[in-house]
């Protein structure tokens, strides 16, 4: 039988002994710690090694999860800085505006289009070659897609300019274009409307596709009140370099009152320290330096008036203007009101002189329904009497008036029963029964035979 060879042991798998205090060059504490780690592996059947080697997977993972961590506080810091800038420079514009024509000379239009430029280009996808590689693309090519539904725009007009050749300068001539315009906001609006092409050009984080996309569009509304002049001829619109935030005019240190009360003791110290040492000549120099701070101050205090001189004038001028616009509307209104009295009166006179009119049409009918009454009963009442008539009435008196017999005519000889009727035809027999003798002795005639 052959003898397996022992298996080769590790210096670490040998048993731990337990070192002498004469010969022990470690602390105490090392060898525990050391001790409690072989006794865990042996209990979970894990080799030192494998443990070992599992600590830095844990640290990478750990470090990973800073890195996240950092560079998510890192883009909602710089996205919270790009808007708040923003918002600085608009109300410096609306402010510059006051006074005097923004044109491409002004420092806080290029402050603003170089954050807007920055805006629009935060996390911006490159553009794949054939290779697999990413090109830098700019705004530009986003806000031609994204706004090309938009009535009446720009883009083909800035696509067809023969001397903006790249890509960044299109995009810089469409920003001037577009105040021009005053339909700046507009354009922002319908490009974030369309969500597919702006998720197909940006990168998740981008300012574009956050909630502060809305607080652009709302704060670039207020550009529309002001008037600009820009040239697109100029060397603005050179898309050679990029485009740099100037951040000085909206940083402004503001010193506590601690700070200033020590401040003050520190001065107060020094003052005194140097009170007991100090001479005539050496004091100019504090002097100096107090009075180029009041000359500063002084500058500031003078700007400060000149600005709210012209403010005033300003204000001034509209509320003259506001005061001719009112005394004018107060003049109309008072045309207007007597015109509306004037209407009235002559309203209510014609309504008078209308219901007068009305009342005398309505005496006149009521006149002439009893003259047709009367001489309704006067004609029936001859016919009936007449004495070449026949014994059959109103055959006869059919004849006689040429007409057939109506619901009328019935009511009227049905009349002739009334009591006014009768005494009518007595008096007209009695007329007629004293007249007969007369006649018949007049009649030339009768002769007696």
């Amino acid at each position: 039988m052959t003898k397996e060879p022992a298996p080769h042991r590790s210096p670490e798998d040998a048993p731990a002994l337990t070192p002498s205090p004469a010969l022990c060059c470690t602390p105490a504490c090392d060898i525990r710690r050391r001790r409690r780690r072989e006794l865990s592996c042996q209990d979970s059947h894990i080799p030192i090694e494998e443990t070992i080697a599992r600590q830095p997977s844990v640290e990478m993972a750990s470090l990973s999860l800073a890195r996240k961590k950092n560079a998510s506080r890192n883009a909602a810091v710089e996205r919270k800085n790009l808007i708040t800038v923003c918002r600085f420079s608009v109300k410096t514009l609306i402010d510059r505006s006051c006074f005097e024509t923004i044109d491409d000379s002004a420092p806080e239009f290029l402050n603003f289009a170089s954050i807007l430029e920055q805006i629009l280009s935060h996390r911006l996808k490159g553009q794949l070659t054939w290779f697999g590689y990413e090109s830098p693309r700019s705004f530009w090519d986003y806000i031609r897609v994204a706004c090309s539904k938009v009535s009446h725009s720009c883009i083909c007009s800035i696509e067809n300019m023969e001397n903006v050749s790249s890509s960044r300068a299109k995009g810089r001539a469409w920003i001037r274009v577009a105040l021009m315009e005053k339909r700046l906001s507009e354009y922002i609006t319908a490009a974030l409307r369309d969500y597919k092409t702006t998720r197909r050009f940006y990168d998740d984080g981008a300012i574009v596709l956050g909630e502060e996309a809305n607080m652009l569009a709302g704060m670039l509304l207020g550009l529309n009140a002001i008037d600009f002049s820009f040239c697109l001829k100029g060397e603005g619109l050179d898309g050679s370099y990029p485009a740099v935030i100037d951040y000085t005019p909206y940083l402004k240190f503001t010193q506590s009152s601690d700070s200033i009360s020590s401040d003050e003791e520190e001065l107060r110290t020094l003052g005194s320290s140097g009170s007991e040492s100090s001479t005539p000549e050496n004091i100019g120099p504090p002097f100096t330096m107090d009075e180029n701070s009041w000359y500063n101050k002084c500058k500031r205090v003078e700007q400060k008036y000149r600005l709210a001189l012209e403010q005033k004038g300003y204000l001034e001028e509209l509320v003259r203007l506001r005061e001719v616009q009112l005394s004018d509307s107060v003049t109309q209104n008072k045309l207007l009101l007597q015109r509306i009295k004037d209407t009235e009166l002559n309203h209510k006179l014609e309504k008078e002189q209308l219901e007068y009119i009305i009342v005398e049409l309505q005496d006149q009918l009521k006149t002439y329904h009893r003259l047709g009454h009367l001489s309704a009963d006067a004609s029936l009442s001859q016919i009936s009497f007449d004495p070449g008539h026949s014994q059959d009435g109103k055959l006869d008196g059919s004849r006689l008036s040429g007409k057939e017999d109506t619901p009328s005519l019935l009511g009227l000889c049905g009349s002739l029963t009334s009591v006014a009727s009768y005494k009518s035809l007595a008096s007209l027999k009695s007329s007629e029964c004293l007249a007969s003798p007369t006649t018949e002795m007049t009649s030339p005639g009768l002769t007696p035979s």
